[in-house]
């Protein structure tokens, strides 16, 4: 039998969104195969009005694996002819089909939409029992009192007891914060019972969240700005000098369109020193801005909000935001990456993920499941990571992620003013920190003499170390070989010489390695390999292939990986000569003569190494053949080929490269790198620094 997650909530605005993500997140990080499940649906040619399925939909990659019992107009054919127990079943059905191609699967129970809010419950309990799953009933908790939480949940919980179904936990959702000690004492004696606190900012809506709700027209700035969050709303109800006193942080400016003073007032305190960022400007009412300043405003440089317009007045604008739902969106990732830190921190995913691994069958590991644990990992035992790259825009985001999730610290390097507009204009949120200049640091004269005593062997002067003090890569790599840092991560623009240099004159090679080397982490559909050298070492010498290989099962292992090492060329055994596959076959003896316990063979094929029919073919008595996890290829020419290729066509995920054999973590990024690959490396990076 497996073991299946069923969310569901016993009222209207229980916010069960950020739990249902976060657990999702759990899930893809330990399953291979997670499916995604409703038992009833708005239109199964509608999916747009879902906005629960376009979130899971877009954030994870489930395939054919996201699926549904029946839409709202079957339920009610069926229900209106008394057939409850018939919907039952279809269900059912529906729900076994999707499992048989899945490891586990989380279901969503259905809104409330065909049933009252006791009724909705009780069907979704009902349907939890029939799929066997365990239930977690989410409890609305804001805005009430300690008492009246707790007698909705002891009524809910014994009500549930009562029916056998099986449950793994109770959640108090958005409990205000002046109500949770006297909330503590009272689940005190409870063991599956918790509380996610009431956090205000993650309980904003943003611009899209109004512009969904009012069905708004985007007049001006990206659409990417439509997720701003909104702190408070300003009704323009006076003239404009009291007017722009009452700004604050994070406002929606409502006026009517013709308040032009409004409006052009509103925009020129963006640039004004003395005034906060407002989130956007709504305009209300049929008129439109006069040409003139629709011209104005279209010849700007830089809208850096988003200005709205609706056909309703202010005073209806104004009396419906109150009842405007939040949502959490795919395009706003900061706001996601904060509410699953906030679940995560509050809910035992580490014992529910062990009650789910409990009698499952060896585990295979996907992208997904790599990315999870790389973060997880990091975050058992925080690090702090500098970042020479601190105006790289893809930076800025890739720390915001990882500050959001609490994986790592983060100094940022670089023109302190320039870093801090770029996250203002991009809101980020970065607040408080660390941003060092080394032009002007006062560890630079410092690093400085440090340097110098590093090579002055090699003649150069002390205003020679001064300037290279000023240098982020230098700066960067010295703060992490004093021990400021732990580990730093650079590359996004600058070149692999600029970040590897530094290392190999500061940081320099362990007592074990002889040379720096790269590797890969190839996440395929259902496993990840090493591939090495990709990336630094052109054509090693058989010593130096030798080392790599052992640098390679070293970083395997850290990172969970079994090394089965193969040393590859284009003849498997002794199939083939020339002078490529004797430098293989020498490297092998000298790699298994230094670590004897390595499981280690070679030359050997790509396709024997990859695949058990073709290994058992070609080597029969081999424990490496067909059963390879570290991939040592012979030159760069071949490595770096083979990695592209195989990242492109199998739509592989390619994490490095990793620099292997240098005394403290430094790791160098692809020019070309992503968001998501900076986050990668950086948490691969703490890692390292964890030993």
């Amino acid at each position: 039998m497996k073991s299946n997650i069923y969310i569901t909530w016993a009222e209207k605005g229980s916010s069960k969104s950020s739990i249902i993500l976060a657990t999702m997140d759990m899930l893809v990080g330990t399953f291979a195969k997670v499916g995604f499940f409703r038992p009833i649906i708005m239109n199964k040619n509608d999916y747009s009005r879902d906005t629960l399925y376009n979130l899971i939909s877009s954030r994870y990659e489930l395939a054919d694996r996201i699926s549904y019992g029946v839409t709202i107009d079957e339920a009610l054919e069926y229900l209106d002819n008394n057939r409850h127990e018939a919907l039952q079943k279809v269900i059912l059905q529906k729900f076994r089909e999707l499992e048989m191609h899945c490891n586990t699967v989380l279901c969503v129970g259905t809104d409330h939409t065909v049933y009252s809010d006791a009724i909705a419950f009780e069907f979704n309990s009902e349907v939890a029992k029939n799929l066997g799953s365990y239930l977690v009933p989410i409890i609305r908790a804001q805005g009430r009192s300690a008492e009246s939480v707790y007698s909705n949940y002891n009524a809910i919980y014994y009500l549930l007891k009562s029916t056998g179904v099986k449950i793994l936990m109770s959640v108090l959702n958005r409990v205000d914060r002046s109500e949770i000690t006297q909330l503590q004492k009272k689940i005190a004696n409870s063991d599956d019972t918790y509380i996610i606190p009431n956090k205000i900012n993650l309980s904003y809506p943003t611009i899209m969240d109004v512009s969904d709700a009012l069905g708004a027209k985007l007049l001006y700035g990206e659409s990417s700005l439509l997720h701003h969050e909104i702190k408070g709303f300003k009704v323009a109800a006076m003239r404009l000098p009291g007017f722009l006193n009452t700004l604050k942080e994070g406002d929606l400016i409502i006026t009517p369109a013709d308040r032009v003073d409004i409006v052009l007032g509103s925009l020129l305190s963006l640039s004004s020193e003395g005034f906060t960022n407002i989130a956007g400007i709504l305009l209300t009412g049929s008129d439109m801005l006069p040409p003139s300043v629709d011209k104005l405003i279209k010849g700007l440089k830089e809208i850096s909000i988003p200005i709205l317009k609706v056909k309703y007045d202010t005073y209806k604008v104004a009396s419906s935001i109150s009842e405007i739902e939040v949502h959490l969106n795919i395009t706003n990732r900061s706001k996601i990456e904060k509410t699953i830190r906030e679940v995560e921190n509050n809910l035992p995913f580490e014992k529910i993920k062990n009650l789910l691994l409990e009698k499952k069958s060896t585990r295979v590991i996907t992208p997904l499941m790599f990315e999870y644990e790389l973060l997880n990992r990091a975050k058992s035992n925080k690090k702090h990571i500098v970042l020479p790259e601190g105006d790289e825009i893809r930076t800025l985001k890739a720390a915001e992620i990882l500050l959001l999730r609490d994986v790592v610290d983060i100094t940022f390097l670089g023109d302190v003013d320039t870093i801090k507009e770029k996250i203002s204009a991009s809101k980020l949120q970065l607040k408080n920190v660390n941003i060092i200049n080394p032009i002007d640091s006062h560890l630079r004269k410092l690093f400085a003499k440090h340097y110098f005593k590093l090579r002055k062997h090699k003649n150069i002067t002390m205003q020679h170390a001064f300037d290279n003090m000023g240098n982020v890569s230098y700066f960067a790599t010295m703060y992490v070989h004093l021990g400021y840092a732990d580990g730093m991560v650079s590359g996004a623009v600058h070149t692999t010489q600029e970040t590897v240099r530094p290392a190999l004159e500061i940081v320099k090679t362990d007592e074990e390695s002889s040379i720096v080397s790269s590797c890969f982490f190839m996440a395929l559909a259902d496993r990840v390999l090493i591939y090495a050298d990709c990336a630094i070492n052109p054509n090693p010498n058989d010593e130096e292939l030798a080392d790599i290989a052992i640098s390679s099962a070293k970083t395997a292992s850290q990172f969970g990986i079994d090394p089965k090492v193969a040393m590859l060329s284009y003849s498997t055994g002794s199939s083939g000569k020339g002078s490529m596959v004797q430098k293989v076959v020498s490297a092998t003896k000298i790699a298994q003569a230094k670590n004897p316990e390595l499981l280690l063979e070679g030359p050997m094929q790509y396709d024997a190494a990859i695949n058990v029919d073709v290994g058992k073919n070609k080597l029969p008595n081999s424990k490496v053949a067909g059963e390879a996890t570290v991939f040592i290829f012979p030159d760069l020419n071949t490595g770096n080929n083979t990695y592209k290729a195989v990242q492109r066509s199998a739509n592989a995920l390619a994490i490095g490269p990793i620099l292997q054999g240098l005394n403290k973590p430094i790791n160098d990024l692809s020019r070309g790198c992503s968001v998501d690959d900076i986050v990668n490396t950086i948490a691969i990076t703490a890692i390292q620094a964890q030993r």
